[in-house]
């Protein structure tokens, strides 16, 4: 139905964005990668995918087509929806994920928030064929990072969208900027992500 959405992004947090497109603020939940490519820009181009379902409808967003593509293969596999693929692409880079399925590595998939062993292995099995042909992507693209504080409560509010309790949040924040001073929001998350 939608291909993109151009627009100034009027709010951005590392798991949505609202895009005001000529007036329409279209409400696009997004990866953590998406976030770190558009999150300091003004005006983005969003490629889009609409899910709906009897209880919902719902926009996931990319920043490129590449990991749309991704997306539209992992919620092509039984038992994966729309929110368990933004976590897997939240959790690990394209490039990261590409090299797990090659490598069939269901326990280090199966460290993403609501994704048991079962699902992980299925996962793999489905997709490792698909994605051989594929070509690897590159990683995160390098941000400035903001103060240490912002990056610690940005981090926490972040985690805690994606579902995990702020206690828990809280903690591995906290040692992820112990053990990483120098890393941005978006390399808090990805390692807190890893941890949970």
């Amino acid at each position: 139905m939608y291909d993109f959405i151009r627009g100034t992004i009027a709010e951005l947090t590392p798991t949505y964005a609202v895009i005001d497109a000529g007036g329409v603020g279209y409400f696009i939940n997004i990866s953590l990668q998406t976030f770190s490519e558009i999150e300091h820009e003004s005006q983005a181009k969003i490629f889009v995918h609409f899910i709906v379902r009897e209880d919902a409808q719902a926009l996931y967003g990319f920043a490129t087509k590449q990991e749309r593509e991704l997306f539209r293969l992992l919620i092509s596999v039984s038992g994966v929806g729309g929110n368990t693929a933004r976590m897997i692409l939240s959790t690990y880079s394209p490039g990261e994920l590409s090299n797990i399925i090659a490598s069939e590595n269901a326990a280090l998939l199966k460290n993403v928030k609501g994704l048991g062993l079962k699902t992980a292995q299925k996962i793999i099995v489905e997709l490792k064929d698909k994605m051989s042909g594929s070509a690897s992507q590159t990683g995160m693209t390098s941000s400035a990072p903001l103060l240490p504080n912002d990056s610690y409560h940005e981090a926490v509010q972040a985690l805690t969208l994606l579902g995990f309790t702020k206690a828990a949040s809280d903690k591995v924040v906290q040692n992820v900027v112990r053990e990483h001073p120098s890393a941005g929001v978006e390399e808090i998350i990805r390692l807190s992500l890893k941890k949970l």
